[in-house]
This record gives structure tokens, C-alpha cells and sequence, in this order.
């Protein structure tokens, strides 16, 4: 079972805000709902891997990870995400971030767990995806009460 608990849930990372409001008109309609997306997936990211430290990469892996959707209009978003991110991160004089962040948006869909290293933000971020997309089904051990906080942020 899941022994970290949040001593309050991430509302307002400024990496994740400034992002998603350069990338608003491509997001439309749809931006509430993608930042709502990201934030829980931070969030459970974080208490997963037990690490707040990591927050700045964590935010921009869950900013950017489904982002080619809606920059590149198509379903096949995992090359153009990387893309976005690697840009983004050269730009910011973060390319050793690079390596890490194009694994967790590459794996974060995976079924099985991630080959990563353990001492990466790769599972626990494939894990607190598939906690929200599932809307909790899948709790990788996350203890119920954290993963309801999360989703009624």
C-alpha cells in the first residue's frame, strides 16, 4: 500500500500554467479539461514516486505528454508529443531532461510496466496516468482516499 500522502495536492505548478496557456488555442475547448487531466496526473505521479523534488519534471512530462493531439489533430500523438517536448526542453537549457521525460511520454501508455530504471519518473508516471484514465480502477496500490482527493480537485 501507498505510504506517502500528500501534504497538499499540486493546484498551481507555474512550468505546467505557462505551457498550457502558450498552447490554449490549440487546446480550444478542450484546455480545462486537459490541465485538469495533467494536474491529477502530477499529482499522482508525485505520490507515487514519493519525490515532490521531481515536480518540475513531472510537469513538464504531464503538460506535454498527450499534447500532440491537439497540435498535430490526430490520435497518433506519442512522436509528435516528443517532439514538442524536446523542443521545449532544449529551449529551456533542460536537454538532460530529455532522455527521461521522451521515456515517460512514450511509455505512459504501456500495458505492462516500463523497462526504465527504477530510479526514474518513467512507472510511477506510466502508473498515475493509467490511475486517471481508468478514473481509478487501476490503483497500483495508491490508497483510495489520495486517488479521491486527486479527482475531486
Amino acid at each position: 500500500m501507498q505510504s506517502f500522502a500528500l501534504t497538499g495536492l499540486l493546484t498551481s505548478v507555474p512550468t505546467a500554467d505557462e505551457v498550457l496557456k502558450a498552447y490554449a488555442l490549440e487546446l480550444g475547448h478542450d484546455f480545462i479539461a486537459y490541465r485538469n487531466h495533467v494536474y491529477r496526473v502530477m499529482n499522482l505521479c508525485a505520490a507515487i514516486a514519493e519525490d515532490r523534488a521531481e515536480v518540475e519534471k513531472i510537469a513538464v512530462a504531464a503538460v506535454f505528454h498527450d499534447l500532440g493531439i491537439w497540435t498535430n489533430k490526430t490520435f497518433d500523438y506519442i512522436a509528435p508529443s516528443v517532439v514538442l517536448v524536446r523542443q521545449y526542453l532544449a529551449a529551456q537549457g533542460r536537454a538532460d531532461w530529455i532522455a527521461e521525460i521522451e521515456t515517460m511520454i512514450e511509455d505512459h501508455h504501456k500495458i505492462t510496466p516500463s523497462t526504465a530504471s527504477r530510479d526514474s519518473l518513467v512507472e510511477p508516471f506510466r502508473q498515475a496516468d493509467w490511475i486517471d484514465v481508468t478514473r481509478g480502477l487501476r490503483t497500483f496500490n495508491v490508497q483510495r482516499p489520495l486517488i479521491e482527493s486527486v479527482f475531486a480537485m
